[in-house]
């Protein structure tokens, strides 16, 4: 059925690891909702939802320049992409 797609395990994990963050939001919005606003190190007012966007987006920037000046192998952007997050989700 999706013969025409190549799906490795690394593509999956990733789709899986996005849904998994928008579900655990949801969750969250229905538990406190409001979705937490609160103004950051950037000077934005954002919530929970916002910090998500920020923190994909960046990430994709990250392994997007890795790859450009660096090539393989991803383990760097990994690390700084998580680095990313986790600034994104406190300071942002």
């Amino acid at each position: 059925m999706f013969s025409w797609m190549v799906w490795t395990w690394p593509t999956a994990l990733l789709f899986i690891g996005i849904f998994s963050a928008i579900g655990v939001l949801v969750v969250l919005e229905i538990r406190h909702p409001g979705g937490a606003m609160r103004k950051g190190v950037l000077g934005l007012t954002t919530t929970r939802g916002d910090r998500l966007f920020i923190c994909l987006l960046g990430t994709s920037y990250i392994f997007l320049a890795w790859l450009g000046l660096f090539g393989l192998p991803l383990w760097g952007p990994l690390a700084l992409s998580i680095c990313w997050g986790v600034f994104c989700f406190w300071k942002v």
